[in-house]
């Protein structure tokens, strides 16, 4: 069995922030020198370095004093097969797919750049801090298996599967369902919690989903109980046009997956910015959950999620957030952070100050504003709560899994040490408020050049050159 040590400053959650109002650092951890004792990728000890050293004084610690600890980062949403194509114009939802997607998914198909994208895809994904993400593959086996075997070899938490698309693209971008529901129980069999491999039952979305198709997805839920189920839902108001001419019988966008049996724990919905308050209501009594994609909404013009409504405490719904990389133009999950704050500023505005008197609701509003302890929440330990992990990693609990980010505060445009300066006294934080001070510059000013190192399963598996 092998020890190691980590020591330095650690910031972690222990609670939901937008649970204490006016009071969110009593949701967060902060030790001004801590220790993470790891076994074998697992934690085993945790606590300020003065009260957890003595009983381990003779194993090796490596020392970070002039940096941040925090778990690692959680990506609810991310096309791995888009990693090369991030950043293309395009316009609007659809027509973007139809220029850029299916012809670069389509490469797919070719064993050897299915690999080598995998391989970029996690050399992106881990300099940019994050250790877990929930991925959509393409229509071909080959780059499921692929992502996988990738993630295998790097022993990094993912969830992901075959995703299934059988109407309004080219023929050559769909399978049949007949297809995907034997595909999809193979890949399952061979890949479902082997090592950290989580499987999901993707159909892409209802729009690309004929009947037959989402009745494969109702019998592999079924028969499959344990295994995700990851979508798109109300992203585009063409998109929301088109689902509700597809399926004519339901009521709203929500409700095609209902009707399949899909909407329940460990359901994730990528988007909803179109959603209806009914919609919201009803994730919130299934325990669903949904992705929050700033980025992607941004680029592509969608619409500005209402981060304010999903989190209304009457109704809460789960939450993860996401790059929706190619949508979404950067991988960093500090950058996914960057556009949500200003998503919910300009929701707050509209809600708090409308010309408008019917439209204003100050506390809805407040919900809105996303605080530096509401959004590293966010992408840690509230994203592992939204993809149903939170067992298994998200904070620096012992039993979990030693998923870690360390984080250098000044580390980013040349404007960013001069602006932390402002937050802190003395060489390293010595205070939560400093901490979170040195955070939400991180998150407002930086971009992936703030990650220093990352960590999976007590192993470092990048390094900042």
């Amino acid at each position: 069995m092998s020890l190691l040590g980590i020591r330095g400053s650690f910031f972690d959650f222990i609670d939901d922030p937008w649970k204490h109002v006016g009071a969110e650092s009593e949701a967060a951890r902060f030790l001004a020198d801590g220790l993470l004792v790891v076994e074998d990728g697992i934690i085993r000890a945790f606590g300020p370095f003065a009260d957890v050293s003595p009983a381990y004084a003779d194993i090796e610690v490596r020392h970070f004093p002039d940096r941040l600890i925090l778990p690692g980062f959680i990506d609810g949403h991310i096309h791995f097969p888009q990693t090369r194509m991030l950043g293309s114009y395009g316009e609007q939802l659809l027509p973007w797919l139809k220029k850029w997607v299916i012809p670069e998914e389509l490469r797919y198909k070719d064993p050897a750049y299915a690999r080598e994208g995998a391989a970029r895809f996690f050399d992106a994904l881990l300099a940019s801090g994050t250790t877990t993400c929930q991925a959509f593959t393409t229509a071909s086996p080959v780059s499921t298996e692929a992502f996988f075997e990738e993630a295998s070899r790097r022993n990094v938490r993912v969830i992901a599967g075959l995703t299934g698309i059988d109407k309004n693209v080219p023929e050559d971008f769909t399978d049949t369902p007949e297809n995907f529901y034997a595909d999809s129980t193979r890949l399952i069999a061979r890949y479902h919690r082997n090592g950290r491999n989580l499987y999901a039952i993707t159909p892409r979305f209802a729009l690309g989903a004929s009947e037959a198709l989402m009745s494969a997805c109702e019998r592999l839920k079924l028969e499959h109980p344990d295994c995700w189920v990851n979508t798109h839902i109300s992203e585009n108001p063409a998109e929301c046009r088109g689902v509700m001419e597809l399926f004519p019988d339901c009521p709203d966008y929500l409700a095609v997956y209902e009707s399949y049996g899909l909407v329940g724990p460990k359901f994730s919905g990528g988007h909803g910015v179109w959603l209806s308050d009914g919609e919201f209501r009803r994730l919130s009594q299934a325990g669903a959950a949904l992705t929050f994609c700033p980025c992607s909404n941004l680029f592509l013009g969608s619409g500005l999620f209402r981060l304010g409504r999903a989190t209304d405490p009457e109704h809460r719904v789960r939450l993860s957030f996401g790059s929706d990389i190619g949508g979404g133009n950067r991988f960093s999950m500090l950058n996914v952070l960057d556009d949500a704050y200003k998503v919910g500023m300009c929701n707050a505005t509209l809600l708090d100050g409308s010309v408008d008197p019917a439209r204003r609701d100050p506390a809805e509003a407040e919900r809105n504003k996303l605080s530096p302890y509401r959004a590293f929440w966010s992408i840690t330990l509230g994203g592992a709560e939204g993809l149903y992990i939170d067992d298994m990693l998200g904070n620096f609990e012992p039993g979990k899994e030693a998923d870690f980010v360390v984080l250098d505060w000044n580390g980013g445009p040349a404007a960013l040490p001069w602006r932390q300066s402002m937050v802190l006294e003395g060489k390293r934080p010595h205070s939560m408020e400093e901490a979170a001070g040195l955070l939400f510059g991180l998150m407002t000013v930086a971009d992936e050049r703030a990650v220093d190192e990352t960590w999976v399963m007590g192993r470092r598996l990048y390094k900042r050159a």
